[in-house]
Formats: C-alpha cells, structure tokens, sequence
C-alpha cells in the first residue's frame, strides 16, 4: 500500500511539472506570436526616418501620426467605405451562409436521390476555372454589374470548398434524428431550422468566419467593375489606392528633390494594415471555440 501511494505521489509530481512546463511554453509561445502584430502597430506609430535609421522597433523611436494623417485626410471618404465594406461582409455572409448550409444539409441527406452527381459537380468546380476574361464578361456584359456593388457581393457567396465543409461537418448528426423529427410530423424546414442548425453552431461559426474574412479582404473585384466614379468603395480598395500612390511618390522622389526617407512609405503600409485587420481582430474571438471544433470535424469526416 505505503508503494501504491508514494508511486501515485511521483505519477501527480511528474504530471505537475509537465502542466507547469506546458503552460509556460504556451505562454512563451503566445507572446511570440503577438510580436508582429505589435511590430506592425509600432511601425505604424513611428516616422518613415527612424524606420529608415533603426529599422522595426517594439517601441516607435520618434513617434509619429503622419501615415494615419494621410490615411484619414478624408474622414468623411474613409467612413463610407466602412460602411460599404460592413453592409457587404454582414449581407453577404448572412445570405452565403444561409445557402451553404441548405446545400450542405441536402447534399447529406441519404433520400435525396441526386446528391452524388451534384456533390461531383460541385467538386469539378474547383478543378477548372474559366479564367479572368470569361468572368469579366459574365459580370460587365451579360449580367450588366459593371458599377454595382452586386459585382462584389455575388461572386463570394457560395464556395466548392465550404459547401464540402459544410456537408462533411453534417454527416457526423445522425440521419436518426431527422427520421423521428418526420415520424413526429415536422416538415423539412422545420427540421432544418429547429434540429439542424441548432446542433450545426460550429460548423456555421467557421463557415461564417470565412465567408465574412472573404468579402472583408475583397478588392480584387472592387477593382475590376468599380471605377473612380463611385464615391464609396470597399475599404480594402481604397488602403490599396493609398498604398500604391505612396509607392509611386517614393519612387518618383528620386528624380525630385525630396528625400525619400521623409516619403511615408513603410508607415503607410503599416497603418493600413492596422486600420484593415482591426475590425477582424476584435469579432475573431467570439467565434474561435466554434471555429476550431468546425475545422476538427469538418477535416476527418468522409
């Protein structure tokens, strides 16, 4: 007996030091991953000369608002296309989320009789693609969104990949469930929106996340059917426009005599980037626990 309890005693202290030693890796490890992120922000905050002279610093040497000076000249421009690029990322995903997850739970379904060859020809989608001009025709000439903001908003709303994911994540519900929810009487829909959705949170926390991460980082198409005559336009689009003007002032400094080193370049990214990720970074942790449950369960059902 006097064995069994010192051999316990050793196993509880061994498996303590390790806890101990476990979660100080974590902690090192956490603080590690929070280094760019705050090299990003004190770049931001610092003058294009003492990025020039000491480079990345943890604490700006000269402190320095001129990079978010520029970005912000034109307050009332800058909060329109917040504005834009919210109503499109809560619109968008809301409504992509909403047929992603129809899809997915059809997809599913063992009566459903053609959910193989429209499962296949889901995933041939993701094999081929028409290429640019195809899709540049389809949006400007014979859908007429050239100018709309529908141009942005409708390509993202369903992906192959998702739509997999979401069919993948609602095979692990039982089949059982949905057939004494019918033996009771509920409908398709009542059963979809009272059973499924309920016992699908993770999936369609994940789901959502990267929908809504999607449309937030949308300029590709912004630039391509949104010219200069509209007013308000994605926030992404804009920071880029801010970006590349910057570029183009530094490298024409060279032939001009301003010092390139006083041309906000580096700053300018750095505030942007800031300015762009913010937002993401305060929703991201009310959905990580449903986020890595999705991705776990989403990854290992066939």
């Amino acid at each position: 007996m006097e064995f069994k309890k010192t051999n316990s005693r050793i196993v509880d202290k061994s498996s303590r030091i390790i806890q101990i030693f476990s979660y100080i890796f974590i902690t090192i490890f956490s603080l590690l991953c929070l280094v760019p992120f705050i090299l990003m922000v004190s770049s931001s905050f610092s003058s294009e000369k003492a990025i020039t002279e000491y480079g990345y610093t943890l604490w700006p040497k000269q402190f320095s608002i001129f990079a978010y000076k520029l970005i912000f000249e034109n307050p009332k421009l800058i909060i329109g296309d917040y504005v834009v690029t919210i109503c499109i990322t809560v619109i968008g995903t809301a409504i992509g989320l909403t047929i992603i997850a129809m899809t997915g739970y059809a997809l599913q379904r063992p009566d459903f009789p053609y959910r193989n060859k429209i499962s296949f020809y889901i995933f041939f989608t993701t094999l081929f693609s028409g290429g640019l001009v195809p899709f540049y025709l389809l949006i400007s000439k014979y859908m007429h969104l050239q100018n709309n903001y529908l141009a942005i908003l409708l390509p993202g709303l369903m992906s192959p990949w998702l739509i997999i994911l979401m069919k993948n994540f609602l095979k692990s519900i039982p089949h059982s469930i949905t057939e004494s929810a019918k033996i009771d009487g509920a409908g398709d829909f009542t059963i979809f929106l009272r059973i499924i959705l309920p016992m699908a949170t993770p999936a369609l926390a994940t789901i959502g996340l990267f929908l809504a991460l999607g449309y937030w980082n949308e300029w590709y198409n912004s630039m391509l059917f949104l010219s200069a005559n509209v007013t308000y336009r994605p926030l992404q689009l804009f920071l880029y426009n801010v970006v590349t003007q910057a570029d183009f002032i530094r490298n024409s400094a060279a032939s001009s005599n301003v010092p390139a080193q006083d041309i906000p370049n580096e700053t300018m990214k750095m505030a942007t980037a800031v300015v762009a990720v913010g937002p993401v970074i305060l929703f991201y942790p009310f959905v990580q626990k449903y986020f890595i449950a999705g991705i776990t369960i989403g990854a290992v059902k066939g």
